[in-house]
């Protein structure tokens, strides 16, 4: 079976893994957020103990031109730390839920990066010389005296081992009186906005001390709240106009010429539901977990527990294209309220030429669509086939009746192995694959 990715048919190869291979995963180590910068040269992960890796990706050598360049940790740093709050008696988590870069300007890199409360932007920058030849202070850094100086020397630049630093150069706080849950880089390069679960901020990169609130659906009496916001996302092109999805399965596309408050959307996006189909969970697995905008701005992508869809910009009453994630789990959603895992909030995301979709699923799978053939593919996550250049191999999975060989049943999935975070290479076909504490990065086989 070819994989899916852009155009031609390929095959999926694996190529890295990053984690510990340990059975006993450490809460600290689950990855929470993983995202490619613009050139796809870098690959950030965040992760619940608040930590931020960066990976690079090492320049390809001349001796073997087949051989893609593999990604390497560039930098690690703690982004956030446990807080406290006291007037609420709540505790903040570290938990990195979002990552953002800012497109490359100069020599060093920005990105974003947010926890249930405070945003941070970050620089990550290269250091390879240091100063040398001071005239108040010797070279072990201990001050001389100014009287014994009898010359004056002009200090010079010496070349060092490189080091790579990264350090905070904004926070934004104290703007969200609920948990963030979507932070997006709008198109001017100058503004971002961040989303709770009731209001939706406008921030400017170089302000800290205010924000502008642009959407608010809080009610007077929180007693008659009935929806809540689930993601939200700037467009690429057009920086006045941003979407956010609610946990109804609808999503409001909002334009801010239109006024300073967004509460009255432009276009609304919702798909009739078939009252045949209605059942106790029907709310539940309509949620909206997460709202992409394709690469043209023409489209969008939304995650629901079972499906994904894509729709057209100018088409508000129903999906252009919907794609079915694990309609095999439809039967078992009794089970899967019981152990929460219904509540997962699943990830999806565009390859770079919006020909393709990738969403994660259960039991290390994950799942992708091509748009032009209507091909899909389940492949999966898992340090078995981790030999380098190792083809993955489609997945079934067997509902009912007699099961194949490769097939697997769908009692024996495992919820506890879970795929909410992936990213697509924006140029190629690259992605990586956050399962737990391991990044799986794949890539389309070179014959």
């Amino acid at each position: 079976m070819a994989g899916v990715g852009g155009g031609n048919d390929f095959q999926w190869c694996f190529s890295q893994v990053k984690g510990a291979i340990d059975e006993d995963v450490a809460e600290a180590d689950i990855i929470s957020t993983v995202e490619f910068n613009y050139s796809g040269d870098l690959l950030a992960t965040g992760d619940k103990g608040g930590r931020v890796v960066i990976f690079q990706r090492e320049q390809e050598s001349k001796n073997r031109p087949l051989s893609r360049g593999e990604y390497n940790v560039y930098s690690t740093f703690q982004s956030h730390e446990p807080e406290f709050d006291y007037l609420k008696s709540l505790e903040i988590e570290e938990k990195i839920n979002k990552i953002r870069w800012l497109p490359q300007q100069n020599a060093a890199h920005f990105l974003l990066s947010t926890n249930d409360k405070t945003i941070k932007l970050w620089k990550i920058s290269e250091r390879d010389k240091r100063a040398e030849g001071y005239n108040l202070k010797d070279e072990d850094g201990r001050l001389r005296d100014p009287f014994r100086i009898t010359s004056l020397r002009v200090p010079v630049l010496m070349p060092m081992d490189l080091m790579v630093e990264a350090s905070p150069r904004r926070i934004f706080a104290n703007a969200h009186t609920y948990h963030i849950n979507s932070i997006s880089v709008n198109s001017d390069h100058e503004t971002y906005l961040s989303a709770d679960d009731l209001r939706i901020n406008l921030w400017h990169l170089e302000i800290t001390d205010r924000s502008f609130n642009i959407v608010d659906i809080k009610p007077a009496n929180m007693e008659e709240l009935t929806e809540v916001i689930t993601a939200a996302e700037c467009h690429p092109h057009q920086c006045n106009v941003f979407v956010y999805s609610s946990s109804k399965g609808t999503i409001r596309l909002c334009d801010m010429r239109a006024s300073a408050l967004c509460d009255r959307h432009s276009k609304f996006f919702e798909e009739p539901e078939d009252p045949s189909s209605r059942s106790f969970f029907s709310e539940i697995i309509s949620s909206i977990s997460d709202v992409k905008f394709s690469h043209s701005g023409r489209y969008m992508m939304t995650r629901d527990y079972l499906s994904v869809k894509v729709w057209d910009l100018n088409m508000e009453n129903r999906p252009v294209e919907t794609y079915q994630v694990h309609e095999y789990l439809r039967s078992k959603l009794c089970s899967l309220y019981e152990n929460d895992c219904i509540f997962d909030k699943f990830e999806c995301c565009w390859n770079g030429s919006d020909s393709a979709i990738m969403t994660g699923s259960y039991n290390n799978f994950f799942r992708m669509f091509d748009r032009n053939t209507r091909r899909d593919i389940t492949l999966e996550a898992s340090r078995e086939n981790s030999k380098p250049r190792a083809i993955l191999k489609p997945r079934k999975v067997c509902t009912g009746g007699k099961r194949k060989k490769d097939e697997i049943s769908v009692d024996s999935l495992d919820f506890n192995k879970k795929i909410l975070h992936t990213a697509w290479h924006p140029k190629e076909n690259v992605i990586a694959v956050a399962a737990t504490n391991n990044l799986y990065i794949f890539q389309d086989k070179i014959n």
